[in-house]
């Protein structure tokens, strides 16, 4: 089983709240995620617990410089966000360097999986 992980508390309610349906990484992921790969969606720090949010599905991973993203690939990422410049910035302090356009990022689009009782 693989992880999504999201350092930051902050992202927990607009995960849960279906806000969040996609995260932008640094480099290229593809080997790693997998369209219909079943991940838990967590969050918490690199080497502490970490709290599962949900179950999801990766729909798709898009890999491209980062110059390439679209508003939709931004907003899908962080609500909050509009330009590629947010992202940036953004990335740049998570990777703690500098981040450019010509950068090679992976989208990583995904779905909440709803687990239902089972039927009796």
């Amino acid at each position: 089983m693989f992880a999504l992980n999201f350092y930051s508390p902050l992202f927990v309610d607009q995960l849960r709240k279906g806000r969040k349906t996609a995260t932008i990484r640094l480099g290229d992921k593809s080997s790693k995620y997998k369209k219909g790969q079943i991940v838990w969606v967590t969050v918490g720090h690199r080497h502490g617990p970490r709290q599962r949010i949900f179950t999801a599905i990766i729909d798709e991973v898009d890999v491209k410089p980062l110059r390439e993203l679209t508003q939709r690939d931004i907003e899908r990422d962080n609500p909050e966000f509009r330009l590629v410049d947010d992202t940036i910035h953004f990335l740049s302090h998570l990777y703690s360097r500098d981040i450019t356009l010509d950068d090679t990022v992976s989208v990583i689009h995904f779905s909440e999986v709803i687990e239902f009782p089972p039927l009796k």
